[in-house]
This record gives structure tokens, sequence and C-alpha cells, in this order.
């Protein structure tokens, strides 16, 4: 990499990982970051600096988040607003959140150990609740009030999208089930969609988390939880206080 895009990386890096004042975010950080930097550098050298990993075929690349110690980004290769963005929708997309759910393993490596599934999240914040506009989905440990949350109202989560019993991380879910060990061709963003054709108008307001749950019998599977921003009980859409960044869930290291 060459001193110019030396330069330019550690500008947009530090755009994301110390966002200026509220008004003066460069709210293509990431993409430049992804795009001119990542995909270039796979492409020219094999070599996806500064991100962990490119996969050019698949349309993704994976991203440390910066300033945090665990946390990756999942991004897509090609310019996809966010949440809200049409594209996601259409029959035969990438499923992001299968690759983001086999990016944990950056996680898992940086933490220095396995982590369970049901510590272990994926989020997607709304319009109201991120700065950057290229869609990116966060992966990390989840916060360990969520995790015992979800595992007390285990009985009350199907396969449909119903309220959550409780608040989570201060809001309120709407919660669906999914069962298997990895989600193959289920995308969250289009079951999200299909709850009603009010949720589907409103994509852009939604926050997305998807965690991973172990039932009582011992079968894997997710729990996908939702809410809507941009209203007074819920202003951010910030699906993203779910996650503890600091992976404390995961008590002190062996």
């Amino acid at each position: 990499m060459g001193l110019q895009r030396i330069a330019a990386a550690t500008v947009s890096l530090a755009f994301l990982a110390f966002p200026p004042p509220a008004g003066s975010v460069d709210s293509s950080a990431l993409w430049h970051v992804v795009h001119d930097l990542c995909v270039t550098d796979a492409r020219l050298t094999g070599l996806p600096a500064p991100c962990l990993a490119v996969d050019r075929r698949a349309g993704w690349a994976v991203l440390k988040a910066p300033g945090e110690r665990t946390q990756v980004l999942l991004v897509p290769t090609t310019r996809v607003s966010g949440i809200e963005s049409p594209r996601l929708l259409i029959p035969g997309r990438p499923n992001y959140w299968q690759a983001a759910w086999a990016a944990r393993r950056w996680v898992e490596q940086r933490a220095g150990r396995a982590i369970p599934r049901e510590k272990l999240g994926l989020v997607v914040n709304s319009v109201y609740g991120r700065s950057q506009d290229q869609l990116h989905i966060h992966v990390d440990c989840v916060r360990a009030d969520v995790v015992a949350e979800l595992k007390a109202h285990d009985d009350e989560i199907g396969p449909a999208w119903t309220p959550f019993p409780v608040s989570l991380a201060g809001e309120r879910y709407r919660a669906l089930r999914l069962i298997g060990a990895g989600l193959g061709e289920r995308d969250p963003f289009k079951l999200l969609a299909a709850e009603s054709p009010e949720v589907r108008a409103a994509m852009g307001a939604q926050t997305l988390a998807v965690i991973g749950a172990q039932s009582a019998n011992g079968s894997p599977g997710f729990v996908l939880l939702a809410a809507q921003g941009g209203r007074p009980e819920n202003p951010d859409g910030h699906g993203e206080t779910l996650l503890d960044h600091k992976c404390a869930v995961l008590g002190p290291a062996a």
C-alpha cells in the first residue's frame, strides 16, 4: 500500500473510530475503506488490507471495528445504503446475515476463546441510529442481561413475529425464532419485510438483530429481534445497544 493510500486509510478509519461532531461525519468513510482500499488491495495483491477478509465473488468484506477489541463489521462490497435499500429484498441477493454469522470466528479469535452461540449477536441499526450510509452488520458479544432475558422467556418466542414480553437494553422488541445451526437461504431482511405491509414500507426505521440460540433440548437456532426507531419511545432504532463490545458476558479469561 503506497503512502497516499496509507494516509487515506488512516483518515477514513479515524472517522469510524472517533466520529467528529454531529453534522460533520463523513457518512461514506466506511464505503471508502472497503471499496477503495480493501477490495482494491485484494484484487491487486491478494491481501485485503486494512480489512480482515474480502470475498469478491460473494460480495462482502469483514473489517475490524476501529477502537473495539472484539467487534467486526460485515460490509457489502457493492453500494448498499442500509436496511432501507430495496436491493436487499430482491430474490437471489446475497444473504449477508449468513456471512456475518460465519464472521463470528474473528470475534472468537480476538476474544481468545470459543463463544457459545447464545452469547453472539449480529445487528443492523436503523437510519436514525447509524453514522454510515453503507450497510454494515455489527458482529460481537451480546449483553449478559439480554442473554438472561432471552433464556428466561425462551418458550414465549415462536415462528411468527410477536412482541417480546420485556424490554431489552431499555427498548421493546418484536421477536421471531428460527431453528437450525445456520441461516442458509433464510434472509432476516426478507423475513422482517414479510412481517406486514407497514413494516415493509418503513424498513429504514427498523433496527434488526440476529442472536444465536440454544434450546433446552440442545437444538441450535436463532432469535430475530426488531424494533422501529423514529418514535418517542425509541427515537434512534439503535439495536447495537444489545451488544457488549467488551464481551463481559464471557467472564474473566481462563
